[in-house]
């Protein structure tokens, strides 16, 4: 008797948390604001990678300072050591959670599914800005930190991707037909 495995990746749990800020879930927004305070943040980059997940991930730099309405661009590395193509979907969030909905992405590679060649290395953006509403904010006075962490899931390969994969005679798919 043979058991197949059924991962769920997170696409609901994704969505529930951007639509109600759960868990330090951030916000989207097109441009930056247009007024930048004095106050300066510590932003600090996490990375991670589900289980079984094959490639390396991490943060370029482990942090940044800027400042509240200030626009920041941070960038993560990821490789894949595999010698087949592998796709992968980024889950996120703030902490602390309270300031989710005050970090706001304007760009990220989180918005869409990424596929890494056998051996590719990437760096992939994101470009965000903290909400200067955060200072009208009574709970977020003492903050001086936010992580934003990022992990990595495996995803399946889109059908153009599994086709190329099948037309290699490299790979197991390919071997078998």
């Amino acid at each position: 008797m043979a058991f197949v495995t059924v991962v769920v990746i997170p696409p609901f749990y994704d969505w529930f948390c951007k639509v109600t800020g759960y868990g330090g879930t951030t916000s989207v927004a097109a441009t930056a604001p247009d007024h930048v305070l004095d106050r300066v943040i510590t932003v600090r980059f996490d990375a991670s990678l589900e289980a079984g997940m094959p490639w390396e991930f991490r943060p370029v730099a482990p942090e940044m300072d800027i400042r509240v309405g200030e626009t920041g661009l941070a960038f993560y590395e990821a490789y894949n050591p595999t010698d087949k193509p592998v796709a992968g979907q980024a889950s996120y969030n703030v902490s602390p959670d309270m300031l989710g909905g005050y970090f706001t992405k304007i760009a990220c590679f989180c918005f869409e599914l990424q596929v890494l060649q056998p051996g590719e290395r990437v760096e992939m953006p994101v470009s965000f800005f903290i909400d200067p509403a955060m200072a009208d904010d009574p709970n977020t006075a003492r903050v001086e930190a936010i992580t934003l962490s990022y992990t990595f899931h495996t995803a399946p390969l889109p059908q153009s991707q599994a086709t190329l994969d099948a037309d290699d005679p490299a790979t197991p798919a390919a071997a078998a037909n």
